[in-house]
Parts: C-alpha cells; sequence; structure tokens
C-alpha cells in the first residue's frame, strides 16, 4: 500500500519516524567524509518529510535551525559525494525491509516542471505529469511493488539538444563522458543494475513507451526475467501461424472472455499464443477498469490495450493481470513521492544536484514505506485469529 505519513495522522509520533530516518541516514553516513554534510543530509530528508507548505533551500534550512540555506546548497551542489553509492545503501535498506522474490519492479517517467533553460535536461518537451508540452525534465524511475511501494533507482534525462551541445553540458556539471540516451535504453541499465545487484523481483513492467520495444523484450527473455509489458496495437508477435502477425489482428482469435471477465485493475485480459513447453510469450489484451468492477459485454467494441507477457508455462491469467496492475502504483508512488517527500520541490540546476536531490528524496520515501508496511504488519497480526496448525507454508524454502 502507498504510505501516507504526514496526512491523516497515521503515524503522528513524530519520533517513529525521526527515529526511522535516522537509521536509514547511518546506512549512508560514511558516504561523507565530513560532520557538515552528514548532519546536513539528515536534516534535508528530515525537511523533506516535514509537514512544510514549501520545501525548498530556505524553508529546510530553517526547518533545520541554519541561519540561511547555504549548507543546503554546498550539500546538493559544490560537497563532493557520490549519489550512486547513497543510492546502493538505501536500496540494500530496502531489500532487507520489504524484499519479496515475487515483486514487481516497474518502469516508467514522471515530469518536473521547470521555468528557464540553465536546469540540466530542460526543454519544451511532453510531461505526462501536466498532460501536454511543458518545460519541464523528465526523469525515469523504477519503483518496486512488494510489501510497500517505493523508488529504488532514477536517471534525469538528456534530450539531444543537451547533449548536441557540450558547453551547455558543461555549465550543467553534465560530464563529457555522459552521451545521449533514450528512456528504452536507461530502463534496460535499470533492470540490468537491479539484477546485478540481486535485487529481489520476480516481474518487470512497463507501459507501451517501453513494452513497444522489441529488442528490451527480448533482452529480457534472453536473461530469463518475467515481463508484462503493454504495447500498442501496431506491434507485431511470432505466433504458430506467422512471424511478426499484428497484435491487433489476435484479438478477434482470443477466446471470448465477455462474459466472464476477470475483476482487476487493469479489467479483462484474454491469452494468446504459446511457444514452447517450459516459457511462453502470451498476447493479453486488456482495458482499464476499476477494481472489482466487471464491464458489460459492449466495453469489448470499445478501445483495447494491449500487453505482451514472458512468463512461465501454467502461469494463471489472475497472476498475469496482478502484474499488469501493478503499473499503476507507480503513479500512485509518484503522488506520494512529490506529496510527502518533496521529490519535485527541488532547486537545483546542475546534473549531479538533480540525482542527490531525488536520492535524498527517495530515501526519505523508503523509510515511509517501511514504517506504513511495518504498521500494517503489526495491525495484521493483532487482527489475524491464530493459525490451528504449526507446519510451513507451502510457500516456504523448508
Amino acid at each position: 500500500m502507498v504510505v501516507y505519513v504526514v496526512m491523516g495522522g497515521e503515524l503522528a509520533d513524530v519520533t517513529l519516524w525521526a527515529g526511522e530516518l535516522g537509521a536509514v541516514h547511518e546506512r549512508f553516513v560514511h558516504r561523507f567524509n565530513r560532520e557538515e554534510p552528514r548532519q546536513s543530509a539528515l536534516a534535508y530528508m528530515r525537511g523533506l518529510i516535514a509537514p512544510l507548505e514549501r520545501k525548498n533551500g530556505w524553508t529546510l534550512a530553517e526547518e533545520a535551525g541554519h541561519a540561511g540555506p547555504d549548507r543546503i546548497h554546498r550539500l546538493l551542489n559544490r560537497i563532493e559525494w557520490d549519489a550512486d553509492e547513497v543510492l546502493d545503501d538505501v536500496r540494500d535498506y530496502v531489500v532487507e525491509h520489504l524484499g519479496d522474490r515475487d515483486a514487481v519492479l516497474i518502469i516508467d517517467d514522471t515530469g518536473f516542471l521547470k521555468k528557464g533553460i540553465r536546469s540540466a535536461g530542460v526543454q519544451r518537451q511532453y510531461s505526462g505529469t501536466a498532460g501536454r508540452t511543458e518545460n519541464s525534465q523528465i526523469g525515469v524511475f523504477s519503483p518496486t511493488r512488494s510489501r510497500g511501494r517505493t523508488l529504488i533507482d532514477r536517471r534525469l534525462y538528456l534530450p539531444t539538444s543537451w547533449t548536441d551541445d557540450r558547453e551547455r553540458c558543461r555549465q550543467a556539471g553534465i560530464k563529457d563522458t555522459v552521451a545521449f540516451e533514450t528512456k528504452v535504453a536507461m530502463a534496460k541499465a535499470m533492470v540490468r543494475r537491479a539484477i546485478h545487484d540481486r535485487i529481489p523481483f520476480g516481474w518487470v513492467t512497463a507501459d507501451a513507451a517501453y513494452g513497444y520495444s522489441k529488442g528490451w523484450r527480448f533482452e529480457l527473455e534472453q536473461a530469463d526475467v518475467f515481463h508484462v509489458m503493454a504495447t500498442t496495437r501496431h506491434d507485431t508477435v511470432v505466433t504458430r501461424w506467422s512471424i511478426d502477425h499484428p497484435v491487433h489482428d489476435l484479438f478477434p482469435a482470443c477466446p471470448d472472455r465477455s462474459g466472464s471477465a476477470v475483476p482487476a485493475a487493469t479489467g479483462p485480459m484474454a491469452h494468446g499464443s504459446t511457444t514452447g513447453p517450459e516459457w511462453r510469450s502470451a498476447l493479453a489484451p486488456a482495458r482499464p477498469a476499476t477494481l472489482g468492477h466487471r464491464p458489460p459485454k459492449r466495453s469489448l467494441t470499445e478501445e483495447i490495450s494491449y500487453y505482451i507477457a514472458y512468463c512461465p508455462a501454467g502461469t494463471t491469467l489472475d497472476e498475469l493481470i496482478r502484474v499488469a496492475g501493478s503499473r499503476w502504483a507507480i503513479e500512485e508512488c509518484f503522488q506520494t513521492a512529490k506529496g510527502e517527500c518533496g521529490l519535485d520541490e527541488y532547486q537545483v540546476r546542475r546534473y549531479d544536484g538533480w540525482h542527490r536531490h531525488m536520492t535524498l528524496a527517495m530515501a526519505a520515501h523508503a523509510c515511509l514505506t517501511v514504517l506504513r508496511a511495518r504498521q500494517l504488519d503489526t495491525h495484521k497480526a493483532e487482527t489475524d485469529p491464530p493459525s490451528s496448525s504449526t507446519s510451513a507454508s507451502p510457500r516456504s524454502d523448508a
């Protein structure tokens, strides 16, 4: 579930989250060479969680008891520290407390509306946050959904208008070695990193902007990474009938499930072709629907969204629906991280500064997610009746 810590008073005990935030901070405090940045990083995260109307350099400094924002600005822009190393420590914290082999790794991007032209990566481009073309920065993120939803990776997208102008890049702190990468390439790198770092997850999912990439889907299949990817009706797949068969032509041939729609966050889905006895590439058309709602038969004539899945033979339709529906969790994750942890409230223009802010905001969000998961576990233990059996769970490794 999404964490709401300040709103609603669910975790009203300030000492509770302050203590947990200190535990997160202890994970990466050794990444700083001096005491000032160590304390500034903790103060920065405390300010991001605090119920402040605005979260900028001045308000965060005031919350920390500083005379001015200089220490905050030094932390984000001038002091030497590696945000990727800190992120590694935050990810270890997330895995320790929320790790789940059935977790879903989600890839998506979000926009940050900006003024001016000096902030790294800014230009007029489509922003899903605004729902239109705006002057903005775009960040590609990877959250994980397991016992909680929290962000575990981030990259700032740099359009060619930036990477083709190296002088402009240098002024924003972007090294000459940082070349243009598509968002799909960033997504590939994030999943590779998660695999390399042994982040536990069972599935990957993404919207059609990423799922349409045959190259990425093939890479995931070669690595035996199960996935459910949204795609477009113009995509093609290999079937028993032909190579590169149009996806939209397969839907009429799918079993008619109009009378037995499965209640789920994404609505009814239908299987397509299979390949091989052990693995299959399953085609799964779907439409958005309210949880628990059974769309009427006539809804099947409306616009359809398509998903392509790579999964073990025998995977149930309900499981595919669960994974596809997990993708919507990222919107709630973004909303919570922005609303509760100041993910979108930053005053930095440099490339490193953006990644530093995002890393500390993600650390704060991870802290709140862990607290929320712990609270839910406690509530469940208090309300669930005691088990009459002491035998191991069927899912146990024992």
